[in-house]
């Protein structure tokens, strides 16, 4: 299974394009790429993933840029705002292209997905299937197919959805629900039995607007490493460059979190 180190993710973005929404509250300036942030964190794997600030296809120039990478993972669908890749197959041709071209491309992700009504009746599990399909054929390889899924879908019935996918990654919207993270873990994994699961760790409370306690913050660090180390989370995605370098006590707090554990062998 490798050290710990190697199954952390990086949720990479435009940079400024968390900041350009006006929801969250944040601090500061950002200019971290998702390349600069890779290296900040001291980690090699890479979900890219659009937003309404971009990128816009062709993407060959940000996959260049995380070449040196060992996994990225494109978005098909990017955020909530991302419409214009709203209808059968995304940006999957795109991807496609990039994977076809760099090797360290190894699946796609689609953002936002489940939570709307909309893109749920675009991306039918029928539709889902046929892109995965057409992935693995387009490529000449076996692509993983990635989707998000929040505690704040539960009650959603997408069961039929989490079905087609590889690789669920679960996050957690609202920073008091990391209180009660392990019984939401436990109840994403009943909802998909058998898939591979990732967390999405938020270093900043999104869906209040606020920054993450530091108790939080360790707490949400010290379930998912444990997760990682009983089999149960493949791993985790950091979100994310975007507020990397904008001066937030819980950025510093997960990076020296992973000087410390990083090394770690999980098996």
């Amino acid at each position: 299974m490798g050290c710990l180190r190697d199954h952390v993710w990086l949720w990479g973005q435009t940079p400024g394009s968390h900041h350009a929404s006006g929801f969250y509250n944040l601090p500061g300036t950002n200019r971290m790429t998702p390349a600069e942030g890779c290296r900040y964190f001291g980690i090699s794997n890479c979900c890219r993933v659009a937003m309404t600030a971009g990128p816009f296809p062709p993407f060959d120039e940000e996959t260049r840029a995380l070449a040196g990478l060992d996994r990225v993972v494109w978005s098909l669908v990017g955020a909530g705002g991302v419409t214009r890749n709203e209808e059968e197959g995304g940006d999957l041709e795109e991807v496609i292209r990039q994977a076809k071209m760099f090797p360290n491309v190894i699946g796609g992700v689609m953002d936002d997905f489940l939570l709307t009504e909309r893109r749920r009746a675009i991306f039918t599990p029928e539709v889902l299937r046929r892109m995965r399909k057409r992935f693995d054929e387009g490529v000449g390889r076996k692509m993983e197919m990635w989707t998000v899924y929040y505690e704040r879908e539960f009650g959603i019935p997408v069961e039929e959805y989490l079905e087609v996918f590889d690789v669920i990654t679960f996050w957690t919207w609202y920073g008091e629900n990391i209180l009660k993270l392990e019984e939401n873990l436990e109840r994403a994994f009943a909802a998909a039995p058998g898939k591979r699961f990732l967390a999405g760790c938020y270093m900043w409370d999104y869906g209040n607007g606020r920054p993450l306690t530091p108790e939080l913050m360790e707490m949400q660090l010290e379930i998912y490493r444990k997760y990682m180390h009983a089999g149960k989370l493949d791993g985790i995605i950091l979100c994310s460059n975007c507020i990397a370098d904008v001066g937030i006590p819980e950025v510093q707090q997960t990076r020296q979190w992973l000087v410390e554990h990083g090394d770690e062998t999980l098996g």
